[in-house]
């Protein structure tokens, strides 16, 4: 008997029947296959095995930074060095959730520096010390709506990140919460027609991006509006462009949510992420995750401590409002490095240099013949036509050391001959200028 190994081949056969596949390789069928010829052959010694690894890995394709030109939730920034460095001493490396906080000072005192600067961002009153990442902030938005109104019906824009979308209908639907989405206008924007036509009385929340998927901002202050006292607004932002934009908290938001990567963390292939996630203070007792607070001990040093931990590892699990059970404490930090190093006016000449990057390659592409398909206002991030040949030209972008403008298809089937642009601080106007040669 090996004692570390969990199931016998009998009790394994007997879980893939039970789901219906005959082998463990058919649980793998769903995800994509980009290489092929990546078996070994057995009996290769060590130095001839990594000669062949690093052959294989020179078959990536490695872009520059400003010729990245597709966002679409997850984007590509230029990352002071001290950020990496701060961020990579082991101490902070090495910690995990700090359940012996007397002990944790230093991540403790991290996280509080980072929720506070997430308040100061959104506006919001209270943060927590983070999530996975922006879907199932999301996600965790929604549930945290419906513990405060006792409502089951949530009323999404179509113009969320779809993923964001589909992960928020993975966590609702066992829980009976239903999920319906509102579709947009010709301005990109939500369509307040279709919404106020959605909502009754079982309505416990309605969603909105700012900007949106699209790259549009949408109109809070008229949405807000068009809200019944008693529905949680849910705003779910790019982080960046709330150095720029007015804060949601202005126009009355409840939970502001969102995908933290753009804050000093590398893209990696989409991973990893930080969702962030801010509330009002009256909410506190409802909201997912930890909250990092400040207090002073007995001899009236100042101390870090965990102040609320609604997890039901900590506490009765009926009182618990979420199962998350890892944190990304080490990608908090990260967020809270840069956030320091940018202050509030290098965040914010970020969000200007992209917003002008964007407007210039905009301008450019209307002069060669395409269009913008919406007419709302844009800050980083638009949706332009293109002919329907576009996906291979897609493809002919990357041969040419370009990652170009996303085919939208990918994403929403129905939007044929629509790519999504983004541009960021990194792409200067000779690298714009060069993708535009090739269109």
């Amino acid at each position: 008997m090996h004692r570390y190994i969990p199931h016998t081949e009998e009790e394994i056969n007997e879980m893939l029947n039970e789901i219906g596949v005959k082998s463990l390789e058919d649980l793998y069928v769903g995800v994509p296959k980009t290489i092929d010829n990546y078996n070994f052959e057995n009996g290769k010694d060590e130095f001839t095995l990594k000669n062949e690894i690093i052959k294989l890995s020179q078959k990536n394709k490695i872009f520059k930074p400003e010729n990245i030109f597709m966002g679409a939730g997850i984007y590509f920034h230029h990352i002071p060095t001290i950020v990496e460095h701060l961020a990579n001493n082991q101490r902070f490396v090495t910690a995990y959730t700090p359940y012996q906080a007397e002990v944790s000072q230093g991540t403790l005192q991290a996280l509080f520096e980072y929720q506070t600067m997430m308040c100061e961002l959104t506006g919001m009153e209270v943060a927590n010390s983070s999530m996975y990442d922006g879907a199932t902030a999301l996600a965790e938005a929604m549930l945290m709506a419906v513990r405060i109104n006792n409502r089951h019906k949530i009323l999404v824009s179509k113009a969320i990140n779809p993923e964001y979308i589909k992960v928020s209908k993975t966590y609702c639907t066992p829980q009976n919460i239903e999920i319906e989405e509102i579709s947009w206008t010709d301005e990109g924007t939500i369509d307040l027609d279709d919404l106020k036509n959605k909502i009754d009385a079982d309505t416990s929340a309605v969603v909105v991006g700012y900007p949106n998927f699209f790259g549009v901002i949408e109109d809070l202050k008229l949405i807000k509006e068009n809200l019944p006292e008693k529905i949680i607004f849910i705003v779910v932002s790019e982080p960046i462009s709330l150095a720029l934009l007015e804060p949601p908290k202005t126009f009355g938001a409840d939970i502001v949510v969102g995908e933290g990567q753009s804050l000093g963390i590398t893209p990696n292939f989409g991973g990893p992420g930080i969702g962030f996630f801010t509330t009002l203070e009256k909410y506190v007792r409802k909201m997912p995750g930890r909250i990092i607070g400040e207090t002073k001990d007995i001899e009236g040093k100042k101390g870090y401590v965990m102040i609320l931990q609604t997890r039901e590892q900590h506490i009765r699990r009926a009182k618990a409002t979420s199962n998350i059970c890892s944190n990304h404490a080490l990608m908090a930090l990260y967020n809270a490095i840069y956030m320091a190093t940018m202050g509030p006016q290098g965040l914010k000449q970020v969000a200007l240099m992209s917003y002008n990057a964007a407007h210039y390659l905009s301008k450019k592409l209307e002069e060669k013949g395409y269009k913008r398909v919406f007419s709302g206002p844009f800050l980083n991030e638009f949706a332009f036509t293109v002919n329907e040949k576009y996906k291979e030209k897609w493809h002919e972008l990357a041969l040419n050391d370009f990652l170009g403008p996303i085919p939208l298809e990918f994403i929403y089937p129905e939007l044929k001959n629509i790519a999504l642009a983004c541009c960021t601080e990194v792409n200067t106007k000779e690298s714009i200028n060069a993708l535009l040669k090739n269109f």
